[in-house]
């Protein structure tokens, strides 16, 4: 009959309905009309709490006074966290968005269990106080620790709960995201294999002298350029990276239509080369994770504009300070390793200058040089020994973040005078001495390979390697060098008037300047010349 109505009711399975299915059947001038409604019970009308994928099973948080963690709720809904008797509380705003900042400055290492309740409860189990560092860069330092053969045994070996790593899957996107994807893993033989090499090392090294958790946030992926690294914020500051980064991305996102006349079409940028694209992915959902500092290992991919990233690396330090609001927190970073053949040939370098413009961001406070010039590979642009690339890095977190009284860098070009023929060159960080390490005969261009070749020596005399010397005609020759007391003498029988001298300005050099702790000079110049990537541009 007209307006007469049967119901369907289906009831969600468990101790309370979820949802309550109501079927209604009308029939009306002959027609049956089918309506689903859907009733929410009193048990779901709200939205459950939601956290980032960081704060989750087996997390590390830094230790500290005012450690962020947030989430997601119900618009006005309580929240309170809590760990180790630490407790704060606060409402959700009306985008659903809450953040409360936990003071851990007092508790232990844990583990604990953080427990996050709202309407609805979340507990997180396996949670560590202790030292966090962010990893980051391209492909030396994404590199994993299981890639090396020579680290097998220390795979085995690596059972330690105290050293963890969280994982950021790699994304790359156009617009600033508010969540990633990633997981954390304790140090283990099942899991270490995973970890970012250098991470592994350097956070084994902070824990083991530290006596405390240390965790490597890795957030990394090869082949990528700085500038994809950098916020849109931190683009900003620079009207060319920023112009450029717009261009990309307009060209990315909305492809011109090929002609049918053009002889080529041009093909856009990959979303890693695009100008805030990595960051959007994999950093801006870690802010403001609470973190000691970060560690760098980048730069081969910009090696062809590297004076232009005298102006980016900088930049990217400070964005990511800026970012975390933390001030300025350790930034330390790998100087490009020694790569490719050895000439007799006096070259420009992209390579060199861009080892150049790493060092000029020391300029920057609270940063740090791991210098690898003598532990890359002429083959392999994967050097394989990560061991001591963490040592390094380790030793500037130890001695500069930590207090602790080691040797942290090789000798730094800190001046010269030019006594006749004669340079005079002076050194910083110059502890237990300034050392001319032996050269041996031969090297292998790949530790993956048995085959050695003869070192090349282009100043077979000399007591020191790899020092260049000119006059006002700006021909170089190889020097004779040697030290004498805390200084090194350079001359050339060739160069009566010096003006300048260059230390392993090279792709690959030869070189042996070492200071008494065994860390390797930094290769520098004394010069101001032109460089051979001034005018090229992202």
């Amino acid at each position: 009959m007209p307006g007469a109505a049967s119901f369907a009711f289906r009831k969600a399975t468990g101790p309370r309905p979820a949802f309550i299915f109501m079927k209604l059947k009308i029939i009306q001038g002959g027609r049956l009309a089918l309506f689903t409604w859907m009733v929410c019970s009193a048990a779901v009308l709200h939205a459950d709490i939601k956290l980032p994928a960081i704060f989750s099973d087996h997390a590390v948080l830094q230790k500290g006074s005012k450690v962020p963690v947030w989430g997601k709720a119900a618009p006005g809904e309580d929240v309170s966290v809590a760990i180790g008797g630490v407790t704060a509380k606060t409402r959700t705003r009306g985008d659903g968005r809450w953040a409360v900042r936990l003071d851990l400055l007092r508790l232990g290492p844990g583990p604990f269990e953080m427990e996050i309740k709202g309407r609805n409860t979340m507990v997180i189990h396996d949670v560590l106080i202790g030292e966090v560092w962010l990893a980051s860069g391209q492909s030396n330092m994404e590199w994993w620790l299981k890639n090396n053969r020579a680290d097998k045994q220390e795979v085995a070996d690596s059972e330690n709960n105290q050293l963890r790593q969280f994982l950021v899957n790699q994304a790359m996107v156009p617009e600033r995201a508010d969540e990633m994807a990633g997981g954390w893993s304790v140090a283990g033989p099942q899991t270490s294999g995973g970890f970012s090499a250098v991470g592994y090392y350097f956070g084994k090294a902070l824990q083991k002298e530290l006596r405390t958790p240390v965790a490597i946030i890795n957030a990394s992926r090869g082949r990528t350029g700085i500038e994809g690294w950098i916020s849109e914020d931190g683009l900003a500051h620079d009207d060319e990276l920023a112009a450029a980064a717009r261009r990309y991305k307009a060209e990315r996102e909305t492809p011109a239509a090929p002609q049918a006349d053009a002889a080529v079409v041009k093909k856009p940028k990959e979303p890693e080369q695009i100008g805030g694209y990595l960051f959007n992915g994999m950093i801006a959902p870690l802010v403001p994770y609470a973190i000691r500092g970060v560690i760098w290992y980048q730069g081969e991919t910009n090696a062809g504009r590297a004076w232009q990233y005298r102006t980016a690396f900088p930049l990217l330090i400070q964005d990511w300070r800026a970012q975390w609001g933390q001030g300025d927190f350790p930034f330390y970073f790998c100087q490009l390793a020694n790569h490719g053949g050895k000439s007799r040939e006096h070259m420009e370098s992209g390579w060199s200058e861009i080892r150049e413009a790493q060092s000029k961001a020391l300029e920057l406070l609270n940063t740090g040089q791991a210098v690898l010039i003598d532990i890359g590979e002429a083959a392999d642009v994967h050097p394989r020994n990560k061991r001591d690339v963490g040592d390094r890095l380790s030793r500037l977190a130890l001695a500069q973040t930590y207090g602790r009284k080691i040797v942290y860098s090789g000798p730094v070009y800190a001046g010269m005078t030019v006594a006749g023929e004669t340079v005079k060159l002076h050194f910083e960080h110059a502890e237990g001495g300034l050392v001319a390490r032996p050269l041996p005969g031969s090297y292998k261009p790949s530790s993956v390979e048995e085959k050695e070749v003869p070192l090349m020596r282009n100043s077979s005399d000399s007591e020191l390697e790899g020092f260049e010397i000119c006059g006002e005609d700006r021909k170089w020759m190889w020097a004779l060098a040697r030290i004498k007391g805390d200084e090194i003498e350079v001359w050339s029988p060739a160069v009566t008037e010096p003006v300048a001298v260059r230390y392993a300005w090279a792709m690959n050099p030869t070189c042996n300047l070492y200071n008494g702790a065994g860390l390797p000079a930094s290769p520098f110049r004394t010069d101001t010349f032109p460089v051979s990537t001034v005018d090229v541009r992202y």
